[in-house]
Parts: C-alpha cells; structure tokens; sequence
C-alpha cells in the first residue's frame, strides 16, 4: 500500500461549500476521485491539481454528515482506495472506517454526552434446529435487576454491530437512567451468514420466533418484546412479524433492504434478490398479518432504500398499522442510524412499552 502524508490545509466544510483536499507534495499521484455513499454527480467527483496537493470544491449535499473515500490513482495505472489523508476524522463501519465531513447543520445526539451506567450482560449461543446451527446472543440488562423481574425486551438484528458502531447499549442505559425510557433489556443477535439469514429465510424466522425467542424467556422474565433490525436486519425482521406475528409488540426497521424491481433492479446480483422481492410483493398485496403492532422506520432521505421504504409504509398503513416513517439528512450508515433512535425509537418504546 502507497502512503501520502497529510500536510498543509485538510478537508473541510462549509454552509455553501465542501473543500477535500489531499496532499502531494511529492507529485506522486496522477488523480484523485472522490467516492461518497451517495448525493453527487460522477461528473463533479474529479479533484484537481492544486499547488502541492489536489483540490475539490462541491455545494454540499443535502444532508447533515457525509461518509466516504477517495481513489488515488498513480502514474503507473494503479489505484488505491482509501481514507482521505487530508481528513483525520473518521466513522467506523461494518466494512470498515470511512472519512466524515460534518457540516454546520449536523448536531451528535444529546444522550451522547450523558453519564454512562453501564449495564450487566452475558453472551451464549442457542442452537436454532431450523437453521443447523447456533445464533450467538448477547443479552444486556441494567444493573442491579434481577432476571424474574419482567421487563420490555429489545430484540436486535446485527445487534453486536448496532452496539460497537451505534452504541445502542448507551443509549437505553442514557434514556433509562435520564427517566426517558423504560427500563428493559436487550438481546443483541449476531447476524451469521446475514445475506442467507436475512433476506426473507423462512427458516430463519422459524428459528428466531421458535428457538430464539422462547430460550430468551427461559433465561429472562419479559413483558413485552420489541423487534429491530437495519437493512437486511429490518427486512428480516418485518418478514419475521410477518411468519410469526404473536412474537413481537412493535417494530423498529431501520433503511430495510424492501426491494422492489421498480427501484431496486440493480441489486439483482444479489443472491437471494427473487426471494426478497416475492416476499415485498406479497407483504404489499395485502399479506400483513391483521395484528397492527406499532412499526417506526426510518431511511436517508437520499439513500437507495428511500423509495421503497416509502411504498413499505404506504403498505403498513393500508393495512391498519400505526407505520411512520422519519426520513434522516443522512444516508445508509450505522452512524445515521445512530442519530435517529431519539426521537424515534424512543417514542417508539415509550408507546409500546408505557
């Protein structure tokens, strides 16, 4: 791997304009491209050689915060994907750090800065029959209560991901020592082989409502039980209401993976896009259970999943289902997510949960 050392001015942001700059003083690139998630033109993506570096000035775009990387590209035809070297902040992520451009608009959430009280876990795997294997859990409570006493219990797609990169645990341990949320508990399911667990797999629906949820009751007393999950996590999640619909009191779905051929073609590679896009179909053609829990989502208002989960709420509410849908200033990231669990989530869970 190349190495170009920051010097001189960094990356920076503005209301009316987005500086990125990367250094060269050495004259060792030959370009450099931006890469965002999402929200810019290809065609404004170009730096260009500035004095002992190279320079990008873009309107920045509609949201909050912006993730993303820069290509390096060399004389010898080589190209490198990276951080931005002009930039030292950065947002981990599931497929590792992204640099992070903060605009004057973008506030970090309240409960960030609250005390942290931290709670008690333990981790285990239950087998999951259906699925010939295990699902690891780890199950967070606040301390100092004990396991018969019965408390709300928050189930969680990729919840050890939403809890490292969104700390989710700090979170219900802020709002529940500020006396804004209930206490409850949480059961943070690792996600396995996600793609083939969570696109629509009936086994393993069959496996968390089944298997999963009853051996949580074993361990832990719980009055009622919220489902959450993003992406994938949210589509499984919702399919899983779907399968089993006595098993949880309301739904959290964060940017879920809803495909539709209409808006989402391009992720037909995907290896379980057909199985994803019968079940959508079905769950819009009026096959939502008749029982209405509570369901909040929300979505980038500029990331790819933005139209479907718009028609997925449409769909929720035709049904009967007290469905809102926040739209965020930002995109598909664990970070956005992050921003958004109060007020949503919360209102969610005070409402659920009384």
């Amino acid at each position: 791997m190349r190495v170009i050392s920051a010097s001189g001015a960094g990356t920076r942001a503005g209301r009316s304009l987005a500086t990125f700059w990367v250094p060269d003083p050495g004259h060792q690139l030959a370009g450099v491209r931006l890469h965002p998630d999402r929200g810019i033109p290809g065609g404004l993506l170009d730096f260009h050689r500035s004095g002992g570096g190279w320079r990008l000035a873009i309107s920045p775009p509609p949201v909050s915060r912006m993730e993303y990387l820069v290509e390096l590209q060399y004389p010898d035809g080589g190209r490198q994907t990276t951080t931005d070297p002009g930039n030292p902040r950065q947002a981990a992520g599931a497929f590792g750090p992204k640099s992070v451009l903060e605009f004057p608009s973008y506030t970090p959430p309240g409960w960030l800065t609250a005390e942290p009280h931290p709670g008690c876990g333990r981790r285990f795997d239950l087998p999951a029959p259906s699925l010939e294997d295990a699902i690891s859990v780890h199950l967070w409570g606040p301390a100092g209560i004990t396991d018969d006493e019965p408390l709300p219990l928050l189930v969680v797609h990729d919840g050890p991901e939403y809890d490292a990169l969104a700390s989710l645990t700090r979170y219900l341990s802020a709002g529940a020592s500020g006396g804004w949320l209930p206490p409850l508990r949480a059961a943070l399911l690792a996600p396995g082989p996600r793609d083939r667990w969570y696109s629509a797999s009936a086994r393993y629906a069959s496996a968390l409502c089944r298997a999963v949820l009853p051996a949580l009751a074993g361990q832990v007393a719980t009055s009622v039980r919220i489902g959450m999950g993003a992406s994938l996590g949210g589509l499984a999640m919702l399919h899983a209401h779907c399968r089993h619909p006595d098993a949880f009191g309301g739904l959290f779905l964060q940017s879920g993976s809803f495909f539709s051929p209409r808006f989402d073609s391009h992720e037909r590679r995907f290896p379980y896009y057909r199985r994803v896009v019968r079940f959508v179909a079905q769950a819009q053609a009026g096959g939502l259970p008749t029982r209405a829990v509570p369901v909040t989502l929300t979505c980038g208002a500029l990331e790819e999943n933005a139209a479907n989960n718009r028609l997925m709420t449409a769909a929720l509410r035709a049904a009967g289902y007290p469905a809102t849908l926040h739209e965020v200033p930002d995109l598909h990231n664990y970070t956005a997510w992050r921003d958004a669990f109060d007020p949503c989530l919360t209102r969610l869970l005070q409402e659920v949960c009384g």
